[in-house]
């Protein structure tokens, strides 16, 4: 399994980049310093047509900034060498952590005024001790636009499916079968 790898380097991302100056990372990004690294947001209860549901998010973040103007930026770290790095790839996870800063169960809301990836492309191998090899990347900065409008209907629809009726189930469906049989066991 490949996970603990990932890990590894995310974590030496999130290191890396403590306390850095956000045009440094990116020239668009606004000014402001990398403030908060690797912890757990929870937001308020998700509300559909104006109801609180019993349904929030629950995330950890990589980077948070805190910007001169006092907004925040909001940075995913990612190791990959894949192509599907793209915004809209990882748009409702980045609008998931925005929504649970800018609508937090306690604290202090934040405004995100900007959302991205910061993408490691290892490239090379560096050194040619091997007690102090490592990696070379390559780096690069992928904003992600808001769509706060888009993330807020899908998580509707996603919790009124989970809130709704079971449909009847079809007669040749083993997975309807399945869940009507599964269903009936928490009346018992």
């Amino acid at each position: 399994m490949v996970m603990p790898l990932v890990g590894t380097f995310s974590s030496l991302q999130e290191e890396y980049f403590q306390n850095a100056d956000m045009p440094s990372i990116d020239p668009s990004l606004r000014p402001g310093k990398v403030t908060k690294w690797g912890e757990f947001v929870k937001s308020k209860p998700i509300q559909v047509n104006g109801q609180d549901t019993r349904w929030r998010i629950l995330g950890k973040y990589d980077l948070v900034s805190t910007n001169e103007d006092g907004t925040a930026g909001l940075i995913d770290c990612k190791v990959s060498d894949s192509d599907r790095d793209s915004g809209a790839f990882y748009s409702p996870q980045l609008e998931a952590y925005a929504f649970a800063l800018e609508n937090p169960a306690a604290g202090k809301s934040v405004e995100v005024a900007s959302m991205g990836l910061l993408v490691w492309k290892p490239t090379h191998t560096v050194g040619d001790n091997p007690a102090s090899a490592g990696f070379g990347v390559y780096q690069k900065y992928v904003p992600v636009e808001r769509d706060h409008d888009n993330f807020m209907s899908v998580i509707a629809d996603f919790i009124t499916v989970l809130e709704g009726d079971i449909p009847e189930a079809g007669s040749t469906c083993q997975t309807c079968t399945f869940l009507t049989t599964r269903n009936a066991l928490d009346l018992l």
